[in-house]
């Protein structure tokens, strides 16, 4: 595990271990290495055309839409210490920074990492940047005010480990902020099935781009056939998740995309609304 810096003006450090005992030892459990390596390789192959979304997600309102969203459901602090989980081109890394919250960001996949870095140069704000599985953080206890994530649990073979981990590292009070969606279920039930039909039917008869058009679906879906969460009703899943971990004062919104998504994401993913947890240490 290490740590790659970015500054201000776009320049970057080389890769370090830590001296000042930010570090821990990861939380050791059995892990897939074939199945990580799986999403991994997937994402850095997506790195390029996702840094492109949320590239434009920047230079947009969407960036006031979530920060005002986040912050109002964070912890009452003028300077957050905050983990970006899963930060992929570093969307919420480099919104929260902007803001003036300490950030740090974690990610299993290079790549992205590559996209993020620059992003935040590009904005000129500092982000810590760590490469390292999101279910084995490597981080000491009670490190962090507030976790952030956003479409990245179901993307994880291990979803209750990785809940435990993040519960380790917040600081008591701090909270977890949790965006996703119940993405690749129509593998799994015929209902979703039909509904996402419908929802690529929709987006060709109205002439909107389909979001699916430009992915490798048939290698997304071989992976999220092998992914626990695709076959559970969520939010329900997690909030019993998070109980288990020890969370508090669990809340969820089951939808919130008339807030944060466009009219084109609407209705591209009108059968899997995005969804809201919040939930506190």
């Amino acid at each position: 595990m290490y740590y790659l810096s970015s500054s201000p003006d776009g320049r970057y450090f080389s890769p370090h271990k830590t001296q000042d005992g930010f570090m821990a030892t990861a939380t050791k459990m059995p892990q897939s290495p074939t199945l990580l390596h799986d999403v991994t390789h997937y994402w850095d192959n997506r790195a390029a055309g996702y840094n492109q979304v949320n590239m434009a997600e920047l230079h947009s309102d969407k960036r006031r839409v979530w920060q005002q969203l986040i912050l109002q459901h964070a912890p009452d602090n003028p300077r957050l210490t905050v983990l970006d989980i899963g930060t992929g081109p570093g969307f919420f890394a480099v919104t929260l920074a902007l803001a003036g919250h300490e950030v740090t960001a974690v990610d299993a996949t290079p790549a992205m990492l590559a996209q993020a870095r620059r992003n935040a140069g590009h904005h000129g704000v500092a982000v810590r940047f760590c490469c390292a599985d999101v279910q084995a953080l490597p981080f000491a206890d009670n490190s962090f005010d507030l976790l952030v994530s956003r479409n990245v649990t179901w993307n994880l073979s291990q979803p209750q480990a990785a809940y435990q981990a993040w519960h380790r590292v917040l600081k008591p009070g701090g909270r977890l902020l949790n965006f996703d969606a119940n993405w690749y279920a129509h593998l799994f039930s015929q209902t979703a099935r039909e509904a996402y039909w419908r929802d690529r039917q929709r987006a060709h008869a109205m002439n909107i781009a389909d979001h699916y058009a430009n992915t490798d679906t048939v290698a997304m879906e071989n992976i999220a056939r092998t992914l626990p969460l695709g076959r559970e009703i969520r939010p329900q899943w997690d909030i019993q998740a998070l109980r288990a971990c020890g969370f508090r004062h669990i809340e969820t919104q089951n939808d919130i995309s008339e807030r944060v998504w466009d009219d084109e994401e609407k209705i591209n993913y009108a059968s899997t609304p995005m969804f809201m947890i919040v939930a506190e240490k």
